[in-house]
């Protein structure tokens, strides 16, 4: 066991096709396509920047679902926000194919690698796309034979999205991810805390229970668990987070059994009542965030908080681990089961969920002690 917004605007640029090993004059108009999802989009955070590091006067326009746009539309590193619609069918596509094509991008970078992110950049010049490793990850997921090691090795995914650079010489800054965050939000989360009668001192317990696939969810009992504990060490709040209508119900039965052990213990359930970058901005008030394997866990990391994860259907080299933030992940290694999936399933297939419930609260409780004794990533 192991503790471990948007129209596309078009202005001139070079229209010339050029070979890779020419290119690094002549960038000077880029597109990113990574249409979802929210821990994707944030991973992709560190190539933004690293890539307008090297090239510091080239545009960057990024193309991404509508309903992600926010976590784009601040990062100084973009030029542009083209949104698709969320609905978006083959003749929004058609148009947006038709704008890249009339946009002349020098370099185009494909990092969803999906059909639509593929018909877009069709007959475009010079298009970089993502290695997802998919052979090694179908044999790792299927057989348990880890081969990697043939394909390039596992980096996390955000490494992964700089190797779609890597010849043009764009490298790592190790500063690890970011979320840029508008004044409005980060005076919403004052506001919320103020008016809760909550000190905005830094101290507050995050918990994320959620995520999108069912058995990628520790047990909502241990999670209230952990988080009274912690919230008892630092004599601090619990912030809950979470989107959409079964998270608010999930997070609402963790705050109920909180209570229930412990009335004077001071739990705010946000699930669904804030935007992405108001719980971001949230998550600033927070010592440290207890996580599934899920969005909010990158977006955590971008902030640079303390993380402690739980993993169980998932592993480290399928490349979703906390990246850039002092962090903790717990799981058991030992289970012959694992992985049984790349981004989750709605349930065990094997029936008995062992990866969870096999993780004690008292491992994610001393874990996260452990991580508070640390000095945390600037």
């Amino acid at each position: 066991m192991l503790l471990k917004i948007g129209t596309m605007s078009l202005l001139p640029t070079c229209n010339c096709a050029v070979h890779s090993s020419d290119m690094a004059d002549t960038i000077h108009r880029t597109l990113i396509i990574r249409f979802s999802s929210v821990g994707d989009i944030v991973l992709s955070s560190l190539l933004l920047r690293a890539f307008h590091t090297r090239f510091p006067e080239c545009r960057i326009d990024y193309l991404i679902k509508a309903e992600y746009t926010d976590l784009v539309a601040f990062n100084p590193h973009v030029s542009n926000v083209i949104a698709l619609s969320t609905n978006g069918g083959l003749q929004e596509l058609q148009q947006i194919k038709r704008n890249i094509l009339e946009a002349h991008y020098d370099l185009i970078v494909d990092i969803h690698d999906s059909l639509r992110s593929r018909y877009l950049c069709l007959g475009v010049p010079n298009v970089v796309r993502i290695r997802k490793r998919k052979f090694a990850r179908f044999m790792l997921v299927k057989t348990k034979w880890d081969v990697y090691e043939c394909f390039g090795g596992s980096p996390g995914v955000a490494e992964r999205y700089l190797e779609t650079v890597k010849k043009f010489d764009v490298t790592n800054d190790d500063k690890g991810l970011e979320m840029y965050l508008p004044e409005t939000a980060t005076a919403r989360a004052k506001s919320i805390l103020l008016n809760a009668g909550i000190k905005s001192d830094g101290t507050a317990i995050g918990v994320c229970p959620s995520a999108k696939h069912g058995n990628k969810m520790w047990l909502k009992e241990r999670f209230a668990e952990t988080a009274f504990s912690l919230a008892r060490d630092q004599d601090a709040a619990i912030l809950l987070f979470g989107s959409g209508k079964d998270e608010e119900i999930r997070c609402r039965e963790i705050a109920s059994i909180i209570e229930q052990t412990s009335p004077a213990t001071r739990v705010l359930n946000f699930a669904g009542k804030l935007s992405l970058l108001e719980t971001a901005a949230l998550m600033d008030d927070c010592s440290i965030i207890i996580t599934n394997d899920s969005g909010l866990m990158h977006l955590a990391a971008a902030r640079k908080r303390k993380v402690v994860a739980i993993f169980g259907p998932t592993v480290k080299e399928l490349g979703f681990f906390p990246y850039g933030t002092a962090s903790t992940v717990v799981e058991i290694v030992s289970l012959s089961c694992r992985p049984c999936t790349h981004i989750g399933l709605p349930y065990c297939p094997k029936g008995h969920f062992k990866c969870m419930k096999d993780i004690q609260a008292s491992q994610v409780i001393n874990a996260a002690r452990l991580l508070l004794k640390t000095s945390p990533v600037q």
